[in-house]
This record gives structure tokens, sequence and C-alpha cells, in this order.
């Protein structure tokens, strides 16, 4: 009986067991009625997303295309307000040189009128404005005619002159003021024949500095787009003077496109192409004017792996052609690896520093030798 007991204790339990596991299948299976039916709708909503996906996609490009389409306006406009500030700022220049000579000029006229003012003190004894009280002229009369005036003035003063004692040195001292009138007239032609060689002189340094100049920047071009391609394994580069009349007053503006992008200013490109672009113009000019040293500081720095083997193969290019000894302050593996002589600091004892120095070429053939 006890053991009977037990057992019906026991099913008594799993019964309730079951009844349990019973309703959480039930639950299950509606939670997976109800999943199913999710489920069978899911493709539909999936398909209008897509379809609300693509339409957004279209309209984003679409918004991409206008978007480049106004930075190209923009920057078309961006030319065309610099040309104009440029402009404005000549005309401001020619602006304040008219002032400065009408000031001069002024300053001058104000000279004249203060030596007139001396001599009228002078001669009459009375200020300027008190000239009239000396003649017979009332205040309400009018001025006599220029010509008249200074008929009455020359007559008046020979009548000065006459009465006074005659001069007998007169004439030595006309000859001597001749003489003097004489030298300063040759002094003035001498002065405007030295202006006028001056003046051809400049004239034609600027028509040979132009010269000179745009041959030398035909050349610099030249070396650029090559050593451009070579330096990027593609791509085209171009150097523009800026609009100016005179070459030798015109800015210079830098074009790069490397593969795969588009023909770009300078300052748009990432640093190791803009690196590049500028060790690409560097030797340009250095070929059409080689120097016997060149000394490149953490020229590579920028550059990765493979730039920096196009790199090495330049400035062995360069030291060929031009017979230039490069100097190249580096700390990269591969840059020291295709050098001849390297030479370093190293610090064998704690606080002493010492000057090392390997020629690389004698390590390959005694590597070779051994």
């Amino acid at each position: 009986l006890a053991a009977l007991s037990e057992e019906i204790l026991s099913w008594k339990t799993r019964f309730r067991e079951a009844e349990t596991q019973l309703t959480s299948l039930v639950d299950r299976e509606s939670s997976a009625d109800t999943e199913i039916k999710d489920l069978v709708t899911k493709p539909e909503v999936l398909v209008t997303q897509r379809q609300t996906l693509m339409t957004e996609l279209s309209a984003a490009n679409t918004e991409r295309n206008k978007a480049a389409d106004t930075l190209v306006q923009s920057e078309t406009q961006l030319d065309i307000a610099s040309r104009r500030l440029r402009d404005a700022e000549q005309d401001a220049a020619g602006t304040r040189e008219e002032r400065i000579r009408r000031e001069a000029n002024v300053s001058q006229l104000q000279q004249s009128m203060d030596a007139i003012c001396s001599s009228i003190e002078e001669r009459i004894g009375c200020a300027p404005s008190e000239v009239r009280a000396q003649t017979r002229l009332k205040a309400e009369d009018e001025l006599p005619a220029m010509i008249k005036a200074e008929k009455s003035l020359q007559r008046l003063l020979s009548e000065r002159d006459n009465i006074g004692a005659i001069n007998l040195l007169a004439e030595q001292e006309c000859s001597e003021l001749g003489e003097q009138l004489d030298t300063l007239n040759n002094e003035r032609d001498d002065l405007i024949s030295a202006i006028a060689r001056l003046r051809d002189g400049i004239s034609t340094l600027n028509r040979e500095g132009r010269q000179r100049l745009l041959h030398s920047f035909k050349e610099v071009d030249g070396h650029f787009r090559t050593l451009f391609t070579t330096l990027f394994g593609g791509g085209r580069a171009h150097l523009e003077l800026t609009d100016a009349e005179d070459p030798l007053e015109a800015g210079l503006e830098i074009f790069a496109s490397p593969p795969g992008k588009r023909l770009q200013n300078l300052d748009l490109l990432s640093g190791g192409e803009q690196a590049l672009t500028a060790i690409a113009l560097l030797f340009a000019v250095f070929m059409v004017n080689p120097a016997p040293i060149c000394v490149l500081d953490e020229v590579d720095a920028p550059l990765d792996d493979s730039n920096v083997d196009r790199f090495c193969k330049l400035i062995q290019q360069i030291t060929e052609a031009t017979d230039t000894r490069v100097i190249v302050v580096t700390h990269h593996r591969m840059t020291m690896a295709r050098v001849d002589r390297l030479f370093g600091v190293t610090m064998a004892e704690r606080g002493v520093s010492k000057v090392v120095s390997v020629n690389l070429n004698e390590a390959e053939a005694l590597r070779e030798t051994a």
C-alpha cells in the first residue's frame, strides 16, 4: 500500500507536469501560427520596402548629380569672381595713384599760391586780400582783364626801374646767367637721353625676361607632365599661368588628374597625391636648371610603399640624367635600401653619440665574394 501510494503520488505529479507541458505546447502552437501568418505576408512587405528604397536611391542619385552640377557652376562663378576681384584691385590701385598725383598737384598749386602771396607782400607790402584797397577799384567794380593788367604792370615796373640807378654789371650777370642756362639745358638733355636709354633697357630686359620665362615655363611644364605620369603610373597634369597680360606678373596654377580621377586643382587632392605632385614639380624645375647637390628632407613620409618605390626610381633617373648627388633624410626602410651610402647616428654607450656610415655597394660586393 505504501509503494502504491508513492506511485500514485508520482503519477499525479507527472500528470500535473503533463498538463503544464500541454498548455505550453498549445501556447507555442498559437505563437507558431501567428508567426507563420506574419511570415506569409513578409515577402510582400519586403518587396514594397525594396521598391521604396530603389525609388529613394534614384532620387538620391538625381540629387547627387544636381549637386555635382551646382558645384561645377559654383567653381566657375568663383573663378569669375576672382577675376573681377583682381580687376577691382587693379582699378583701386590706379585710383590710389591718381589720388596721389592729384594731391601732389594740389600741394604744388598751394606752394605756387604761397609763393605768389609772398611775392605780393614783398612787392606791394600788403596781404593779397588788401590789394584792392591799394588800387582805384571799388568793391563793386570788376577786375581788369589779365592782359591789360599785365601790360600796365610791366609799364609801371619799367617806369620804376628807369627811375633807379643803372646796373653796370647787368651784361656780365646776363652772360653768366646765360652760361648757367646753357649748362642746365645740357644737363636736362643728358637726363632726358639717360631716361630714354633706361626705358629702352627696361623694355629690352622685360622682353627678354618674358621670352625666357615662357621658354622655361614650357620646359618645366613638359618635364612636369612626364614626371607626374611616371610617379603616378598614369594620369595627366599640367601647369597654367593665371590670367594676366604680362607673364612676369602672372601667377601659377597646378592642375593634376591622378589615374581614375578627373582633372582638378591641387588643393582637392589627398596628402600623398599632393606630395607626389609637389615632387614632380620640384624635379621638373630641377631638370631645367640642375644643381650639383640636392637635399630632400622627409619627402617620402606621406607616401605608401608603392609610391616610395616610384619615388626611388625617379631619384635614380634624375641622378643618372643630371649627375647630381642627392642627400635624402628619411626613416623609410625602402628608401634606405635603395641608396648607395647610409649615414646614421648610433649610441654604443649611454649618452655618447657616434656617426656611422655604410657603403651599400661595397657591402653587396663583399657579400657576393664571401
